[in-house]
Order: C-alpha cells, then sequence, then structure tokens
C-alpha cells in the first residue's frame, strides 16, 4: 500500500477541533486513494479555518462572496501531478476546512460532527483527483455515489441526510 502524507494545520481560534478528527482525515485521505487506485504515493494539506477566512478565500479564487463549508485547490490536472523531490509522491494540493460552518451543517443535518468532517474531506479529494460537480446531471450524481462509497466503507454511511451544497 501506498503512503499518504496529510499535513494538518488549525489556522482558527473558535473551536476546539475535536480529538480522533486528525486520524479521521487521515483515514478519508486513504480510503479515497485506495478506492481509486491512485498507486503512488501522496500529499494532501487540510487547513481548519473559520468563517471569515474561508469568505476571503471563496471570494479570492472562486469570486463568489460568502463562506463555504470547504475548498478545495487541487495541484493537478488530467492525472498529472507535480512530485516532492525529496519523498517521491504526488502533491494532490490543499483542503480547506470551515469548523464553524461544519458544525453548523452537522447540527443542520442531524448528524455528527465527524459525518461532516469525514464528508467534506472525502469530498474534497474527490475534487483533488479530479472529479467536479458543479455542472450537475451525471458528474454529480457520479461523485455524490464515490462519496457514499467512501463514507460507508470507513463506517460514515449517511443516515437521512443529502449534501446538495455547492
Amino acid at each position: 500500500m501506498n503512503k499518504v502524507k496529510v499535513i494538518i494545520s488549525d489556522e482558527q481560534k473558535e473551536i476546539t477541533v475535536p480529538r480522533g478528527i486528525r486520524m479521521l482525515i487521515r483515514r478519508c485521505c486513504n480510503a479515497v486513494l485506495q478506492a481509486e487506485k491512485f498507486g503512488s504515493d501522496a500529499e494532501v494539506s487540510v487547513s481548519f479555518v473559520d468563517n471569515e477566512r474561508i469568505h476571503e478565500l471563496n471570494a479570492q479564487y472562486r469570486n463568489v462572496d460568502r463562506e463555504t463549508d470547504v475548498l478545495s485547490f487541487p495541484m493537478g490536472e488530467n492525472g498529472e501531478y507535480d512530485t516532492n523531490m525529496d519523498t517521491g509522491a504526488k502533491i494532490l494540493g490543499d483542503i480547506v476546512i470551515s469548523v464553524p460552518k461544519a458544525m453548523e451543517q452537522a447540527k443542520a443535518y442531524n448528524h455528527s460532527l465527524q459525518r461532516e468532517i469525514g464528508f467534506l474531506t472525502v469530498h474534497s479529494m474527490l475534487h483533488l483527483l479530479g472529479y467536479d460537480h458543479e455542472n450537475g446531471g451525471i458528474e454529480q450524481v457520479h461523485m455524490r455515489e464515490k462519496e457514499e462509497e467512501v463514507l460507508t466503507k470507513i463506517g460514515l454511511k449517511r443516515d437521512n441526510s443529502y449534501y446538495m451544497g455547492d
């Protein structure tokens, strides 16, 4: 099995990130790469931020002037990734999660914060690997199926909620 280096940083002070979330994120990243048969060592960066910071990033990089739950910044295109020259790992990109927004959504969808952060991580990992849902249709359905497949595999099966975010 290939190695996955997940670099996690907490850049917000608003909410204490619960124990176990970092391990959950690593499990989610590994599970996506296994499901997608990635086949190389990989690196991904995950940052926890507050709503103000994710709003700034959303405006700056997507021209969307509002907060969101998660942003993905892929480093590759068409299956081609930069390589860390020291380790040989493929650099997949960055995931930025708003912890306050994740808590708000967990409450709204009536599931745990672990389920919400797990979902956001899997969702973003798929974006880093080239999946998209922006145009809706079959691409969106295919991405949702992949998300649920991975989440079910790691024990975070969907209950009655269904994410239809942006």
